[in-house]
Formats: structure tokens, C-alpha cells, sequence
């Protein structure tokens, strides 16, 4: 792989990282903002639940041992964040492009990950 491959890799990781370890801080800390959106979509009492998950995959998504889990748990979650947000006439074009974007970090980490894609299997 070539540096600048690498390279980008770790910025992309690095900044999606950074970006759900804050969006699980803020849910932790549960300020009136977060607390007013949870209680809209009925989710109030799951907000420090889906917190702790949003961090722990995160985690396991920023290192490349256990990037593959990573990668699928915050799918996951990114996936349940469009359906909630489109449920309730919320914009849901972020979370989409964040959703994008970790599969866009794990293919420059592992180009191999959609290798079964291009074999026509």
C-alpha cells in the first residue's frame, strides 16, 4: 500500500474516531440539547445505552486488529440513526455521509474487504 493511501486512512479513521467518541461524550453528559432530541424520538432512556456502544465501537473501529467489528457495529448504528432521524422529519443526509465515509476508511485501511465484490461471486 502506498503512503499516501495510508496516510489518508488514518485521517479518515482518525476523524470519524474523534467524531463518535465526542457524539458519545455529549450523550453521557446528557445536555439539554441531546436530552430535548432523545425525549422527541422516545429514546430518553436508552441515551447513555446507545452512548456506551457508540464508544466502544468506535474504539474497536479505530484500531486495525478489530476495525472489521468496528465497522459493522457502527454501520449498525449509523443505520439505526437514519431510520430514527427519517421516521421523525429529520434530516438524515449526515449520518448517510458518515455512514459512507467509515466504509470509505475501512476500504483504504483493507482494500481487500470488497475483494469478493470484484469476482463476481
Amino acid at each position: 500500500m502506498s503512503k499516501a493511501r495510508i496516510v489518508s486512512a488514518w485521517i479518515v479513521v482518525g476523524l470519524l474516531t474523534a467524531l463518535f467518541v465526542m457524539s458519545a461524550a455529549m450523550k453521557f453528559v446528557g445536555g439539554a440539547e441531546i436530552v430535548g432530541m432523545f425525549e422527541r424520538f422516545g429514546l430518553e432512556h436508552m441515551r447513555v445505552v446507545i452512548g456506551a456502544g457508540e464508544l466502544i465501537s468506535a474504539l474497536l473501529y479505530l484500531f486495525p486488529r478489530t476495525s472489521s467489528l468496528g465497522v459493522l457495529l457502527l454501520s449498525a448504528h449509523m443505520g439505526g440513526a437514519i431510520v430514527t432521524h427519517m421516521a421523525n422529519g429529520e434530516a438524515y443526509v449526515f449520518p448517510s455521509v458518515v455512514l459512507v465515509m467509515l466504509w470509505v476508511g475501512q476500504y483504504l485501511r483493507f482494500p481487500e474487504l470488497l475483494v469478493s465484490l470484484s469476482k463476481g461471486r
